[in-house]
């Protein structure tokens, strides 16, 4: 089974969402571990994002950017990007 972690930024961006995007986030990292290349690739990069939707949220739309090392079997949460 894979591990998903967040990084330090992602993990301090998390403190500043509410309870339903928190809720949200979490569930993509619990999905990361079953399917740790979903999402989008972004274009040079070795990262993917999942876009989260607003209904999901009850809030904001958040994209999260992540990396899996299959090495490592293990998925890292850079980074949360909250929409408007």
């Amino acid at each position: 089974m894979t591990h998903a972690f967040y990084a330090d930024a992602a993990e301090k961006a998390l403190l500043d969402l509410t309870r339903g995007e928190r809720a949200a986030v979490e569930s993509v990292r619990v999905s990361l571990e079953t399917d740790p290349r979903q999402g989008r690739s972004l274009p040079d990069t070795d990262s993917r994002v999942v876009e989260v939707l607003p209904e999901t949220t009850g809030g904001r739309g958040i994209s999260v950017v992540c990396r899996y090392s299959a090495d490592l079997d293990a998925a890292l949460i850079s980074w949360l990007i909250a929409g408007p």
